[in-house]
């Protein structure tokens, strides 16, 4: 073996994913990458996967990678001369419910918006593709023709083969020992004491990658959990053209492979591994059999697949996949080391997503930033809480069925929860507070009333708390609601040049009076939107910066690495010192004015501002703001006197009309008012002009971080993508609108929706969403086509429009 003591990029672990870095980066041009592999290439878990491509997702970019993963392993071995197994045989989803199928139409529909051929099937023509099927009890399904299958470990090798053609150098038995980190900075790895010094760093090692990087206080939550398939005798006659048979009612899928079935599963409840560390001479190595917890699978795999009752059972194979809590893989540059990247916690998808991770990790690294909106499987979304051992053995039992499981609008977690409560939590709950989770964080979902139990039953259309959240909203634009939204990430930024810093970060000009409150952007040198936050300005020397609990890690981090080191300013995370009670409608000012004892009028304190007042027996900051488009205020109290503040609010709250909400009250709110919201309707590749928000820019600062790319993007012109604002015709006759419908003009699709809900104080179906145009998107555009929206393949008419259909002119909240 012959390591180098430099290289430009170290990738730890050698299966597909870190593989296909190490080709990608090679072959654009980054030629000095070194992977090192604890065993033998492909020998975690890359080698016993079962070689599934398919390519829809549940978002755009990340079905563009996946279609790109199609493409690569299409023509890799022509570009390798590699084998690589790959057939485009198509896959097949089958529904045995009402409900089952309501989601496979609706992800049809999806697939249309996103550029993916994908069509509904009927019973009769499920039989036709695959006549293998017992057809007892099917509703329907989908057909992706596209779809496709390939030989993991000689897909992996084909990308071995080109990284080293172009340049790259991959060892086997060459266990990294730890990371070296240098003043924040990843600077190189240990291997047998040796040092390789590198500029970046990157963890693709599976499930090692979780305890790698602990040691130097990185967080990344997996944990292994076991994963079962068997493979039958040979079956005579069997075609190889079969497409993958996809059943989640029943946890399974099959794949036909070399004349023999393959029947794997995600159990309901799976079986977390290797709580206690990976054993260290671990290669290709499976774990023992459990027939009693597969056998209920293969039970019903016998009577869908009656050939299977038939057929002896030649392999039943154990081995480990790693998953994360929330079912997404994690890629991207460390929060807490720069210069350090990771691709893990693949959630049993990694073959099928190799060539995209590999593609995106490849371009982020050369870059310096994601090439595209990578939020949804960015690392930065994970909280340090999450690598409690205990905490992901518990989630990962459940993650794994979530891959069959209905996906549900809504749906929650049921496992590890009531790890992050605000200091209301028991009151809200005896109040028969429904609780959701979300960033970890317990919060009102609705409060049940009327003999109704705080639970949820989900469905696609309007849920059992439908009546609830309507009952929240209307008394929110008629009285006065208190919302628990302690959850919101609070940063303090203070020092000599705050301000300074902060209007040299945000869109926004942030040099205002102490007591003004900025709502604005952060964005990338794209002018891609990286945070939507509020600052206020407490001080001339200090700012408070709130955004969404989801982004706490990321934004901090951003932050942070954008301040300038020598400019004297620290920026502290204060999200757990301060509770926030949001009093929102018409009646806030007189219940808040009474339990003050302050003058809260228009003149003394105007929207978008911030004071501190005496609630109760305690001091809270008072910022005049909404995200539900009344009157009201967000209280921000220290922590320990959230209870007694809460107690004066509500004693007094009754001669008011106060009533307490929740976050799906908050939604349907927000879409009537078309507040975006960072990670669904705004993100990294929507510049502020894109999505309607070019009023949060100064463009007349003198230097801020994206400046020179909106500056460009406004000497264009119109912009031709813009988020608008739908409304489907027929009330609640009307589906609800989610995220990713394809938007139609003239009957051609122009986007896709970014988010959805109904408006219960217009009484509509909502929804937002970009649609491109490349003359520009004007209000002629949208007024001069017809409308409608694609829901579970029927067409929907809908009005749309740039503003809000709820109080466009903002009078309520500045009333």
């Amino acid at each position: 073996m012959n390591l180098t003591e430099n290289t430009e990029v170290v990738i730890v672990g050698g299966g597909i994913i870190g593989c296909s870095i190490a080709y990608h980066l090679a072959k654009s041009g980054m030629t000095d990458t070194v992977l090192c592999e604890r065993k033998k290439l492909t020998s975690g878990t890359t080698w016993h996967a079962a070689g599934l491509v398919t390519e829809l997702r549940t978002g755009q970019n990340m079905t563009n990678l996946a279609k790109y993963s199609m493409q690569l392993f299409e023509t890799l071995e022509a570009e390798t001369s590699q084998a690589t197994g790959f057939r485009r045989n198509g896959a097949l989803r089958v529904a045995t419910n009402d409900d089952r199928l309501d989601e496979l139409n609706r992800a049809v529909s999806r697939a249309h918006g996103y550029g993916v051929e994908a069509r509904a099937m009927t019973p009769e023509q499920i039989g036709e593709l695959y006549p293998l099927i017992n057809l007892r009890g099917v509703a329907g399904g989908a057909w992706m023709p596209n779809d496709a299958q390939v030989n993991p470990a000689d897909v992996t090798m084909a990308m071995v083969k080109g990284a080293r053609q172009y340049g790259a150098k991959i060892f086997e038995d060459t266990r990294v020992d730890r990371i070296l980190v240098e003043n924040g900075r990843a600077c190189g790895v240990v291997v047998n004491g040796h040092a390789i010094r590198a500029e970046k760093v990157v963890i693709a090692g599976g499930m090692w990658s979780r305890d790698l990087a602990s040691e130097i206080g990185v967080i990344l939550p997996l944990h292994a959990a076991e994963h079962f398939y068997i493979v039958t005798e040979p079956i005579p006659d069997l075609s190889s053209d079969l497409p993958v048979l996809f059943v989640p009612d029943e946890c399974s899928y099959y794949k036909s492979d070399a004349g023999k079935l393959l029947l794997g599963c995600f159990e309901p409840v799976a079986k977390a591994w290797g709580a206690d560390g990976i054993p260290d001479d671990f290669c290709f190595d499976s774990l023992p059999e459990d027939f009693d917890h597969f056998e209920p699978i293969l039970e019903m795999a016998m009577s869908r697949m009656p050939v299977m009752a038939e057929t002896g059972v030649q392999l039943f194979f154990v081995g480990p996949e790693s998953f994360t809590p929330d079912n997404q893989f994690m890629v991207g540059e460390t929060p807490e080391v720069s210069n350090l990247f990771c691709a893990c916690g693949m959630n049993s998808i990694g073959v099928m997503s190799s060539g995209g991770v590999g593609k995106a990790m490849a371009d982020w690294i050369r870059i310096g930033e994601a090439p595209m909106d990578l939020g949804d499987v960015d690392v930065r979304r994970m909280l340090p809480f999450q690598a409690n051992k205990s905490y992901l053995f518990d989630r990962t039992a459940e993650t794994v069925g979530l891959v069959t499981k209905m996906h549900w609008p809504y749906q929650q977690n049921e496992t590890a929860r009531n790890v992050r409560k605000s200091p209301l939590h028991d009151r809200l709950v005896a109040e028969n507070a429904c609780m959701t989770c979300a960033a970890g964080f317990e919060r009102p979902g609705f409060f049940a009333r009327n003999g109704m139990q705080p639970e949820m039953r989900y469905s696609f259309g309007h849920q059992n708390w439908s009546g609830m959240a309507q009952f929240e909203c209307l008394n929110t634009t008629n009285s006065v609601t208190l919302f628990d939204q302690t959850m919101f990430a609070k940063f303090r930024v203070e020092g000599r040049s705050a301000c300074q810093e902060l209007n040299r970060i945000c869109a926004g000009n942030v040099d205002v009076p102490v007591g003004k409150i900025v709502y604005t952007q952060w964005l990338n040198e794209r002018g891609g939107i990286e945070a939507d936050v509020t600052v206020t300005r407490l001080s001339e020397t200090a700012y408070l910066i709130i955004t969404i609990a989801g982004s706490q890690s990321r934004d901090f981090s951003w932050l942070t690495r954008k301040l300038d080191s020598e400019a004297g300013v620290v920026a502290t995370d204060v999200t757990s010192g301060y509770a926030v009670l949001s009093l929102m409608g018409p009646q806030s000012r007189a219940l808040l004015e009474d339990l003050s004892k302050s003058d809260l009028s228009n003149a003394v304190f105007p929207f978008a501002t911030s004071q501190e007042l005496d609630v109760g027996f305690a001091r809270a900051r008072a910022n005049r703001v909404t995200f539900v488009g009344e009157l009201g205020w967000e209280l921000y109290v220290p922590t320990e006197f959230a209870l007694n503040v809460y107690e004066a609010i509500r004693a007094k709250g009754s001669q008011y009309g106060l009533e307490l909400g929740g976050a799906f009250a908050i939604n349907s709110l927000r879409m009537e008012k078309g507040y975006r919201h960072w990670g669904h309707d705004i993100g990294e590749e929507d510049t502020p002009f894109q999505a309607g928000l070019g009023f949060a820019v100064d463009l007349n600062k003198k230097d801020f971080l994206g400046k020179d790319a909106l500056q460009s993007a406004r000497d264009k012109g119109l912009p031709t993508r813009r988020l608008i604002q739908i409304q489907l015709e027929g009330g609640m006759d009307a589906p609800l609108l989610y995220h990713g419908e394809p938007i139609l003009r003239n009957g051609k699709v122009v986007g896709t929706t970014t988010s959805g809900g109904y408006g219960y104080r217009i009484d509509a179906s909502l929804g937002m969403g970009y649609v491109s145009c490349a003359e520009g998107v004007s209000k002629e555009f949208l007024e001069s086509g017809q409308f409608a929206v694609e829901v579970a393949c029927r067409h929907y008419p809908a009005n749309v429009q740039l503003n809000s259909f709820f109080d466009p002119g903002n009078t309520r909240i500045k009333s």
